[in-house]
């Protein structure tokens, strides 16, 4: 017996590592223009919002990773 792809499993670590990779950018960017405003009244959300996409692109990048392997080695 041969072992196949799961195809919708693998397509949907794909759609997370898509929908991290713009947060990867977008974080930072935001963290940075944050910083370069402190004296705006807004720069604490502004701060946490930042934050807030970078660690969700670590957490999208990371399930990613994880249902990719899931789908290609488990049965």
């Amino acid at each position: 017996m041969t072992k196949r792809t799961n195809k919708t499993t693998l397509m949907r670590g794909v759609r997370y590592l898509a929908i991290a990779l713009p947060l990867a950018f977008i974080g930072p960017s935001v963290i940075y223009s944050a910083f370069n405003n402190q004296e705006n009244d807004l720069y604490i959300p502004i701060l946490i919002l930042g934050i807030l996409a970078c660690a969700g692109s670590v957490f999208l990048m990371f399930r990613g990773i994880l249902t990719m392997v899931k789908a290609l080695f488990d049965e």
